[in-house]
């Protein structure tokens, strides 16, 4: 794990770093999609500067809610800039609504704008595998597998390896496929949901650190399944639809 790299007298931190690298690089892959799907780069970037400055507000806001008292004693903690002071649930919910109102704003065709914004995910999905990486999170279950890794105390499955190599895939068939002849609007959005949820699915089983509930099942496992079914449901009725105008 590599929580700090340091650099000369500079101290950085590796996973904050490694999500703001993905976004930068998910953004300019992102701008470079959009125009097949009738958005333009600058439209795009746009919507994500919203969603992200809302989605901080939000965020910052969430904790005040959560912790009055630590803001009361010290108002400029509001102005902090200790990622430890964001609500992230609060924050992806206001970015998630400023998103919406933006795009309402300039009539952007929703299924279009998840599909430019595909780009985006597929590489933040990596980014924050590689921030579990260096900061230990999403660990793995004990195991006496010859590619186990020692953390925290244990020999334990790679999983934030197995999360990046999920990852990486789902990017490099979303590749293959954005080259393919444009497809029906959300087909591509709905495929990135679908690979990630059953990554996820896999996942989960060499996971040490998720919430179990209901005698054995995962909670992640029950969003990804909900998440998995859902974007079948929406791809076999975009196939229904071509194919009645075929």
């Amino acid at each position: 794990m590599l929580p700090i790299l340091q650099i000369g007298p500079l101290a950085l931190p590796v996973p904050p770093l490694s999500l703001l690298l993905a976004f930068w690089f998910g953004l300019s892959l992102a701008e470079k999609f959009a125009p097949k799907r009738g958005i333009s780069a600058e439209i795009l970037y746009n919507l994500t500067f919203t969603g992200l400055v809302v989605g901080l507000i939000g965020a910052r806001l969430g904790y005040v809610f959560q912790y009055p008292n630590a803001f009361i004693e010290s108002p400029l903690s509001l102005l902090s800039l200790n990622p430890g002071l964001l609500d992230p649930f609060a924050g992806f919910a206001a970015g998630v609504i400023g998103m919406l109102v933006y795009g309402q704003r300039a009539r952007l065709a929703f299924w279009n704008t998840l599909d430019a914004l595909t780009p985006l995910l597929a590489v933040m999905a990596i980014g924050f595998a590689i921030s579990h990486l260096a900061s230990g999170e999403a660990f793995g279950a004990e195991t006496s597998l010859p590619w186990g890794i020692d953390l925290w105390g244990a020999t334990r499955h790679p999983t934030q390896f197995y999360e990046l190599a999920a990852a990486s895939l789902t990017l490099g068939l979303l590749g293959v496929w954005s080259k393919t002849p444009v497809a029906p609007a959300g087909k591509l959005f709905l495929a990135f949901v679908a690979l990630t949820a059953g990554s996820r699915l896999f996942l989960e089983a060499f996971r040490g650190d998720s919430l179990v509930i209901f005698g054995g099942l995962r909670s992640a496992q029950i969003i990804a399944w909900l998440l998995l079914a859902a974007a079948f449901a929406r791809l076999d009725k975009l196939e229904r639809k071509v194919g009645r105008h075929g």
